[in-house]
């Protein structure tokens, strides 16, 4: 019986390579991030921002100063040139103010932005979180059932997007407010906050649940989901367990990019004076404290501060929205 040359031998005789181990979706997502500069670079200025927030009690025992104090007075600030400016060691960072202090009421700057990112995330972070739950509920019930439910749904859909947003809110920030007084919710910063997450979050949902109940259509016609059904399971049941989980990666696109839309909204609100209002710290309402009172032309410092922060915590969360949204594409290289 003839033999196999050595090599063919060799080759016979080697075991099998192993089949390489099957990633999950967010796995996979997860490594497609990590290989983009770009999205490691937002995710780490995201982290950063957070832990700004977190820690601002914190931060702002470290520095011994808090957003509320007013350092007035010939020692602080300019009575005479420029009434309520800061004089020049306290205009700009310091080892007392390590961001200065602020014209007119000399509050501390970095304890203000501290306290104001708290105030921006909280608020952008809950009102995100009721339009996605919103969203992903109805729209997955719009999809699922089908029929007049789908149809009452959809109008409604339509009749919340056709609405102008930003002037839908601002007519409504100040009636909730007003509605909202009295109750439990009225105390210090809880109004204002509450108010807002209210109004943001319940006008956020329409395009979200369009978008969940495009996916749910084609969902529910899959071997997974008739054998739910065959095996008797509910519909609630098949909505909340077979469904849901297989749209969260839109999901989880749209709560990634909805974040900043919020940030901007409540900077927008607080600026035009019907969002969070002095002595609460905002960073728009810092924008309308510099603007208001004419302080950037005499010192572009007291806008450039909450207008950067701002504009970096925006363009961060953006750029990390593009890339979960990259990295969750089921077109991209699975490479």
């Amino acid at each position: 019986m003839a033999t196999l040359p050595p090599p063919l031998e060799k080759a016979a005789a080697a075991p099998s390579a192993e089949p390489a181990a099957a990633r999950s979706l967010l796995a996979t997502a997860w490594l497609r991030i990590r290989r983009s500069r770009i999205a490691v670079g937002a995710l780490i200025v995201v982290a950063l921002i957070l832990l700004f927030a977190i820690l601002a009690p914190l931060l702002t025992h470290l520095e011994g100063q808090d957003p509320y104090t007013s350092l007035t007075g010939p020692d602080y600030l300019d009575e005479f040139d420029t009434p309520g400016l800061p004089l020049e060691y306290y205009r700009y960072p310091s080892t007392e103010h390590w961001l200065g202090l602020e014209p007119g009421l000399g509050r501390d700057i970095f304890a203000r932005m501290a306290y104001g990112a708290r105030i921006s995330l909280i608020i952008a972070l809950l009102s995100t979180a009721v339009s996605v739950v919103l969203g992903t509920v109805i729209g997955a019930a719009a999809g699922y059932f089908g029929g007049k439910v789908d149809m009452v749904i959809s109008r409604i859909m339509d009749l919340f997007l056709a609405f102008p947003h930003l002037l839908l809110v601002l007519s409504l920030t100040p009636i909730m407010q007003s509605r909202l007084g009295g109750t439990a919710l009225d105390q210090g910063s809880l109004l204002p906050v509450a108010s807002l997450v209210i109004i943001l979050g319940f006008f956020g949902w329409a395009y979200l649940a369009r978008v969940v109940r495009g996916q749910v259509l084609s969902i529910r016609e899959q071997e997974f989901v008739e054998a739910a059904r065959a095996y008797g399971a509910s519909r609630r049941s098949i909505i909340f367990r077979q469904i849901i989980p297989n749209v969260m990666g839109v999901v989880l696109v749209y709560a990634t990019m909805l974040i900043p839309t919020n940030i901007t909204a409540e900077a927008a609100l607080s600026f035009l004076g019907v969002g969070v209002k002095d002595p609460t710290p905002s960073w728009g309402q810092m924008l309308n404290a510099a603007q208001s009172g004419n302080w950037y032309l005499s010192d572009p410092w007291f806008l450039a501060v909450p207008a950067g922060a701002l504009v970096i915590t925006v363009l961060a969360f953006n750029l990390l929205g593009d890339a979960v949204r990259d990295a969750l594409d089921p077109k991209s290289s699975r490479n």
